[in-house]
């Protein structure tokens, strides 16, 4: 099973159990936008983004949707180049890492897919290596990633729909849904 498989899943999960969340997420946005986030940074996201960006564009106004754990809301290309051009000043002094390996400062070969609205993220990393295209969670306050968060998109978003459906922990994190129908990952 694929991107769309699991992606579609998860979408219909929400639209049962957590419908407030589900109708934040809009569909995908045009290719000429992964075109222009390719052109000005240089990197051609691997199939499996290409694929989930073009079924999902992140939210309007980068409205919250906290649908990947703990408390991520996807985003599209044209939010992705947004971002990726913000994380700029955060930027390694090393750049000459391998993907998956621990790294200080928001490495300019990784794509961001998802936010938190305090400046964290979710990428892909493309820096060359066995783990090229690993999910990481970058952690703005100490400007570090520790460890990869998943191997792909793939089996990042067929953990999340597995978990939403059996409601079941994922990592440190379990879905919940609020009273007025929304997604929430409690930690602990």
């Amino acid at each position: 099973m694929g991107v769309l498989v699991h992606w579609k899943r998860i979408v219909d999960w929400l639209g049962e159990h957590a419908p407030v969340t589900g109708s934040e997420l809009r569909d995908g946005e045009d290719p000429a936008a992964v075109q222009a986030l390719s052109l000005e940074t240089g990197l051609v996201p691997p199939d499996e983004l290409r694929t989930w960006w073009s079924v999902c564009g992140g939210t309007e106004n980068l409205a919250f949707a906290e649908v990947l754990p703990p408390f991520y809301t996807p985003i599209g290309p044209t939010d992705a180049l947004r971002s990726w051009r913000l994380k700029r000043g955060f930027w390694p002094s090393e750049f000459d890492t391998e993907a998956g390996t621990p790294t200080t400062g928001f490495h300019p070969l990784w794509l961001p897919i998802a936010f938190d609205g305090c400046g964290d993220a979710l990428a892909v990393d493309m820096r060359p290596g066995v783990l090229s295209g690993c999910v990481v969670e970058w952690d703005r306050e100490c400007h570090e990633m520790v460890k990869p968060e998943w191997t792909s998109v793939t089996e990042m978003l067929d953990q999340v729909a597995t978990a939403l459906e059996q409601r079941s922990r994922l990592g440190h994190c379990e879905p919940l849904v609020t009273h007025d129908g929304r997604l929430d990952w409690r930690t602990g």
